[in-house]
C-alpha cells in the first residue's frame, strides 16, 4: 500500500506544474512554426534569452548578486541547447502531439539505460508500470497506411530527446534549483550566438507574435518550468523521473486538440489510456 501525506502532496504538484509546462513548449512552440510567425533558430534564441533574462531577474532579487559558474555545468548547458534547438527544427515537420511522444518515448529510454548503468533498483510493479507506458507509445508509433514521418525530423527529435534525458540525470546532483538553472540558461543562450554562424540569414525572419510565444515559452514554460523541475528531480529515481515525463505527450496531445486543432485518433485515446496506467503503477509503488 502507499499512503499520500503532506509532502508527497507537495511533490506531486510542484511535479505536474512542471511537466505541465513542458507540455506546454511543444504547443507554443508548433504555434509559432506552423503560422510562420518566426524561424526555428530564432525562436529557439529568443526563448533561451528570455529564460536566461527571466532567471537572472529572479536569481538577483533573491540573493541580490549575479553570479555565473565558468568552471563547471558546460555540460548541462550544451544539453540544453542541443535540447532547444533540436526541439525547435523538429516541429517543423512534426505534429506538435507526436513530436512529443516521439521526444519523451527516447527520453524515457535514454533514462532507463542509464538508471540500468548507475545500478537503480527497480521493484517489478515500477518495471511492470514502466514497460505498460513504452507499449501504448510504441503502439501509436507503429507504421500504418497513413502513418508518415519527416526521418530528418524523426533524428532531430531523437537528438533533442536524448539530450533532455542528460540534462534531467545531471540535475539531481542540483542543489540549487534556481542557480543551477539560471547558469544553463545563460551558457545556453551564449552557445545559440556562437551556432548563429551557421545560419543562412535568409532563413531568418520575426514578427511580434513570434518574439511573444518565445518570450512566454522562454520565461515562463522553460524558466519557471525547470527550475521546478530541477527542484523535484532530487526527490525521485532516475527510473521514477523518466517514466512520470511520459505524462507530457499526454498533456501535449490534448493541448494540440484544442489550440492548434490536430485530430485525436482512436490510436491517440487508447495509447493514452495505457499510458496513463503504466504511469500511474510505475509511481505510486510501494516505497
Amino acid at each position: 500500500m502507499f499512503t499520500i501525506n503532506k509532502e508527497t502532496t507537495k511533490l506531486l504538484t510542484l511535479t505536474l506544474t512542471a511537466l505541465l509546462f513542458l507540455a506546454l513548449n511543444s504547443i507554443l512552440c508548433k504555434a509559432a512554426l506552423v503560422n510562420d510567425y518566426i524561424d526555428a533558430y530564432s525562436f529557439t534564441f529568443f526563448r533561451l534569452f528570455f529564460g536566461a533574462l527571466t532567471l537572472v531577474l529572479i536569481y538577483y532579487y533573491k540573493n541580490k548578486i549575479f553570479s555565473i559558474s565558468f568552471k563547471k555545468n558546460w555540460i548541462t548547458s550544451f544539453m540544453l541547447f542541443i535540447y532547444a534547438i533540436c526541439f525547435s527544427y523538429a516541429y517543423i515537420s512534426l505534429d506538435a502531439g507526436l513530436g512529443t511522444l516521439l521526444l519523451f518515448g527516447v527520453v524515457q529510454i535514454t533514462m532507463l539505460i542509464s538508471s540500468l548503468f548507475l545500478k537503480e533498483k527497480i521493484s517489478l510493479q515500477k518495471l511492470f508500470g514502466m514497460i505498460l507506458a513504452f507499449a501504448g507509445l510504441a503502439y501509436l508509433l507503429y507504421p500504418k497506411e497513413s502513418f508518415e514521418l519527416s526521418y530528418i525530423h524523426v533524428l532531430l527529435m531523437t537528438l533533442s530527446g536524448i539530450a533532455w534525458a542528460f540534462y534531467s540525470i545531471l540535475g539531481k546532483k542540483s542543489t540549487d534549483a534556481v542557480f543551477n538553472t539560471m547558469d544553463n540558461f545563460v551558457k545556453a543562450s551564449l552557445i545559440a550566438l556562437v551556432f548563429y554562424i551557421f545560419i543562412n540569414l535568409d532563413n531568418l525572419h520575426l514578427s511580434l507574435n513570434g518574439i511573444l510565444l518565445a518570450f512566454i515559452s522562454g520565461s515562463l514554460t522553460s524558466a519557471i518550468g525547470y527550475v521546478i523541475w530541477y527542484k523535484v528531480l532530487p526527490q525521485m529515481q532516475i527510473i521514477t523521473a523518466s517514466v512520470i515525463q511520459l505524462l507530457v505527450p499526454i498533456i501535449s496531445i490534448i493541448f494540440s486538440v484544442i489550440f492548434l486543432s490536430e485530430l485525436f485518433t482512436f490510436n491517440l485515446t487508447l495509447s493514452t489510456i495505457i499510458i496513463s496506467l503504466g504511469i500511474l503503477l510505475a509511481i505510486f509503488s510501494k516505497k
